[in-house]
């Protein structure tokens, strides 16, 4: 071709050299879609469209930052800044030389949710027309939904997978054949071994291997302690008010009464306690479930008061390692060994499909309740639990703990941020710990309110619970909105969807 004959850009792309490609193959993208100086924002924003629209599944590769970079025509800077943001949302993660690999996908496109959600007429959604069923819980984690901001849920993305590959190739390299029949029904020896130094190191109690009795998750510890209790008379016990309906639930499918006592700031009411005359109290004490209040110094002697009257505490200490503005909380059974039945477990720290916990009960308890696992199910399945010590001896837990402390902060602040934006009139609860916020309302709410605007979320793909789902007596309407599994992206878009539906 006569380049003379061409136009003046013609001709000063010929004497300037070639013009950088604006375009690329991967997604086809093209830098003229996106707005002036958002550059990064936007190609976030591509790839986060297109993992959740399934172009990207899990396990992809995204091209090197370098290679994109000379694609699309931009500094090298602005692909880095795009990839790290996708890496703090959790969608992304670097693996070395293996590149930058697509981790988590919602649970569902944006587009199929939305069209499910608004499928649905207004109010029909059987979760939220009648009191909580046995499947509640079941029912919501298979309703569909873009965004899923339900408390009580890790971030299952960042379940450190290498990590644990390492601990179990070398776990099995070690094993013998015996290892591999039934064992002991308190756990594997190596197991009660860590569980042990990790509760001295991480919750100050002082607990022999013999005394820890792994069960599978808080779930089933509960279930035994039903059933040893009631062997020994005990009937009732008191709960917190409001406390998680999930475990109210399991008192009483096990054959507990439930009574329930008023928690204010400083924790549960011993006053309201003893007037229940139950023998045994559940509490959350480092972290009240929902509403994050911190058992306080006198509530701590009162309690203790009212064990020497031959009261039997059970303490669910389910998030306590996930605090970030408040010092470490010790645990009730560190300063009272002889009437604290403690149950912890990984649920919260790793995943709840290990279903891996423990229980350290009082002495006159231990027996029955080693009894009451092994006619159960002969103990906990032992591969998973030497691969749990194994993590836990080799400080890889611990390290995956300051991982997830850094996340669930910037989701936590992001979840804080978008309520002060779009719903200007709540007031948050609980926000120096755990993995969830409690918002209320003004008192002067309608009965029913919360479980209204839960449902109304729901339709419009975002899943929280309602308040009143967790309260057995009259409380102000609020939501218990969980931030530990959603990105900041997700985080912000629920928010307003639930600030939208208020206004």
């Amino acid at each position: 071709m006569n380049r003379s004959n061409g136009s003046p850009s013609d001709r000063s792309k010929a004497v300037g050299g070639p013009e950088p490609s604006t375009a690329s193959d991967f997604l086809q993208l093209n830098t003229a879609e996106a707005p002036r100086g958002g550059m990064a924002d936007w190609l976030a924003r591509q790839v986060r469209r297109a993992v959740a629209d399934g172009l990207l599944p899990v396990g992809s590769r995204l091209p090197a930052t370098r290679v994109l970079a000379a694609e699309l025509g931009v500094s090298r800077g602005v692909i880095t800044e795009a990839y790290r943001r996708l890496t703090e949302d959790g969608h992304v993660a670097g693996r070395g030389r293996g590149g930058t690999v697509v981790v988590a996908a919602p649970l569902a496109s944006p587009t199929a949710a939305m069209t499910k959600a608004h499928d649905v007429p207004s109010g029909s959604s059987p979760l939220f027309r009648t009191p909580p069923g046995t499947d509640v819980f079941d029912a919501l984690r298979a309703a569909p939904a873009r965004v899923d901001l339900s408390p009580g849920l890790p971030d299952l993305a960042a379940f450190p997978r290498a990590a644990w590959l390492r601990a179990e190739r070398s776990v099995l390299a070690g094993l013998v054949p015996s290892d591999f029949g039934y064992g002991d029904p308190r756990g594997t020896p190596a197991l009660r071994r860590a569980v042990a130094r990790w509760l001295a190191r991480n919750r100050g109690i002082a607990a022999d291997p013999d005394e820890v009795l792994v069960v599978a998750g808080t779930a089933q510890a509960l279930g035994l302690l039903a059933t040893v209790l009631q062997g020994v008379g005990i009937s009732r016990v008191a709960v917190e008010d409001p406390c998680s309906l999930g475990l109210r639930q399991h008192l009483r499918v096990s054959g507990l009464d439930a009574p329930p006592v008023p928690v204010d700031a400083d924790g549960i009411r011993v006053d309201a306690l003893r007037a229940t005359g139950a023998a045994a109290v559940l509490l959350t004490p480092a972290h009240q479930f929902p509403t994050g209040v911190v058992l306080d110094g006198v509530r701590r002697r009162e309690l203790a008061r009212w064990t020497r009257d031959g009261g039997l505490i059970i303490e669910d200490d389910y998030d306590a390692e996930h605090r970030y503005d408040r010092p470490p909380v010790p645990a009730l059974r560190a300063t009272l060994p002889d009437r604290v039945a403690y149950a912890g477990s990984v649920s919260k720290l790793l995943a709840p499909a290990l279903r891996v916990g423990w229980l350290l009960a009082p002495r006159a308890h231990h027996g029955a309740l080693v009894d009451a696992k092994r006619f159960a199910d002969l103990g906990n399945a032992a591969l998973p639990q030497l691969v749990l010590a194994r993590l836990m001896e080799s400080g890889d837990l611990e390290r995956h703990l300051r991982l997830l402390r850094r996340r669930h902060r910037a989701r936590r602040d992001a979840m804080i941020e978008a309520i002060r934006t779009h719903l200007p009139g709540a007031v948050v609860h609980g926000a120096a710990a755990g993995l969830h916020l409690m918002v209320t309302f003004a008192h002067g709410a309608a009965a029913g309110a919360d479980t209204e605007l839960a449902a109304a979320a729901l339709e419009r793909g975002v899943k929280v619970q309602p308040l009143s789902w967790h309260a057995q007596r009259p409380q102000p309407p609020g939501l218990v909105l969980g931030y530990a599994a959603s990105t900041p992206t997700d985080i912000r878009e629920g928010v307003a969807v639930l600030g939208t539906l208020v206004r």
